[in-house]
């Protein structure tokens, strides 16, 4: 596998999906608090608020998704003023069937699908931070259709539904990032690829993990100088290009230390290493101990 955005979502290892149907109508609003886990919501009719800690208030309308890699706190609401509900997501109990909101009787303003996941890998933050804090995408029919499929499958006990939950979440979060790279997104993975000069740059790493890299080197598949590359990198990922690579290489190697299948000289070799004393230093100068104990110890 070299496509960088399947390696990241691989390595993340999405799994447990809980969801839930959320209405509300007239004066409603509730409060969550920091989360720290995933999170997504797909408006499947009418329109509410979304104010995100740190970010702009959007207004949220039939068809949006939107996806919070690691959930800060954040207030979902209609247009009337009130004082919110203040909700602890870590502390809830998960509630059977549709969570009304607001006014009982009547039509709803709108309807939601909401839910969360988890992130197995213990480099989620390293990954997560490659990743706009709020992913919202509109109009993505292909996105529309994966999530009525997770409504669906959460309100089944059929056999293999934690596998078919797993692999409806990778491809959600394919689907939402694909459609958010450009431009516009905020400095990280996504913008990297978008860019023409440094995708070429970014793959070759994510291709050819093994080789030793140097700036110089990657600044011309970019087709850059090297002080070119290297402001354009950083500015645009939000890591320098020794800083990507140095963080990828050891997010990979404790992915094949958990496999225990390779011996540390092998996953030496494969992370870009010329021996396991070289990479043994780093790995413990990064992670805080040596590879040996990590594979015990996972």
């Amino acid at each position: 596998m070299s496509d960088p955005l399947s390696e990241v979502i691989a390595l993340l290892q999405p799994r447990a999906v809980f969801s839930k149907g959320i209405s509300g109508a007239g004066a409603w609003g509730v409060r969550y608090s920091e989360f720290g886990q995933p999170s997504f919501c797909a408006v499947l009719e009418g329109s509410c608020r979304l104010a995100v800690d740190g970010q702009a208030p959007i207004t949220l309308q039939a068809g949006d998704f939107v996806l919070l890699p690691a959930t800060p706190g954040f207030t979902i609401s209609g247009f009337e003023p009130v004082l919110a509900e203040r909700v602890d997501p870590k502390l809830a109990a998960s509630p059977r069937g549709e969570v009304r909101h607001g006014r009982r009787g009547g039509r709803p303003d709108v309807r939601l699908l909401g839910g969360y996941f988890v992130f197995d890998s213990p480099d989620a933050a390293l990954m997560v931070s490659l990743l706009p804090a709020v992913v919202h995408v509109r109009g993505v029919e292909r996105l529309s259709m994966l999530v009525r499929l997770v409504g669906e499958e959460t309100g089944e006990q059929r056999s293999g539904r934690e596998l078919v939950l797993t692999r409806l979440v990778e491809l959600l979060l394919i689907e939402a990032l694909r459609a958010t790279s450009g431009d516009d997104t905020p400095p990280g993975l996504l913008r990297g690829l978008a860019d023409a000069r440094l995708a070429p740059a970014i793959r070759q790493m994510h291709r050819h993990l093994s080789r030793p890299w140097t700036v110089a080197q990657l600044a011309k598949s970019a087709a850059l100088s090297r002080s070119a590359f290297f402001d354009r990198f950083s500015h645009t990922v939000g890591l320098a290009p020794m800083e990507y690579l140095l963080g990828w290489r050891m997010a990979v190697a404790r992915g094949l230390l958990r496999g225990r299948e390779l011996s540390i000289n092998e996953v030496a070799e494969r992370v870009g290493y010329s021996s396991a004393s070289t990479f043994t230093t780093a790995f413990s100068r990064h992670v805080g101990q040596p590879p040996g104990r990590y594979a015990r110890e996972s």
